[in-house]
């Protein structure tokens, strides 16, 4: 199997139906990532399809230096901002989907219960957040990004990336730990 790297390569040197390729390795990943930033599917889609046209646009960019996931993810962010900055509001992001990942699927309704409140909880907790702690909060532990890419993306340290995705955490517990206080 090809790098994506190496496709990007290909895409940069003109054979475009590595682009494809592409799309199919990320096309799902990407629209999570502006689903839970702004709660339409068919924006999200558009959003998507907007990457890969940036992608295409500006492939003479593409240097093969770190990882294609990071300078991908890196066009989307723009591209969001873009959007955003269009419609004039910033975007939304809920973690309803944390639910499919988080949930135990055991026969005990009352543990699933339990769980589901739990999760309504952190997703109204994370909406409380300030919009770059619930990035980075994204990019880490939903999208799985490393460390140092996301300090690729953010332009910083993989060091101030450790200490960006901590107080973004200890922030999010704080208001877990508000919300309990106050029910």
């Amino acid at each position: 199997m090809l790098s994506d790297n190496h496709i990007m390569t290909q895409v940069k040197d003109g054979d475009t139906r590595g682009l494809g390729i592409l799309f199919e390795r990320y096309h799902r990943l990407l629209f999570s990532f502006f689903y839970r930033k702004n709660q339409n599917t068919a924006v999200s889609e558009d959003l998507v399809q907007n990457v890969f046209e940036r992608i295409l646009r500006y492939k003479h960019r593409y240097r093969g230096e770190g990882e294609f996931k990071a300078w991908m993810f890196q066009i989307a962010r723009n591209v969001n901002y873009d959007q955003t900055r269009k419609k004039g509001n910033r975007p939304k992001e809920k973690i309803e989907d944390w639910q499919d990942q988080l949930v135990d699927h055991t026969p005990n309704q009352h543990a699933q219960l339990m769980k589901q409140e739990e999760m309504a909880a952190l997703q109204r907790a994370l909406q409380r957040l300030d919009p770059d702690k619930r990035e980075v909060i994204i990019l880490s532990k939903l999208q799985g990004l490393k460390y140092k890419r996301i300090g690729e993306l953010l332009g910083c340290s993989e060091g101030a990336v450790k200490v960006k995705v901590f107080r973004a955490l200890q922030a999010l517990k704080k208001e877990m730990h508000n919300h309990r206080l106050n029910s």
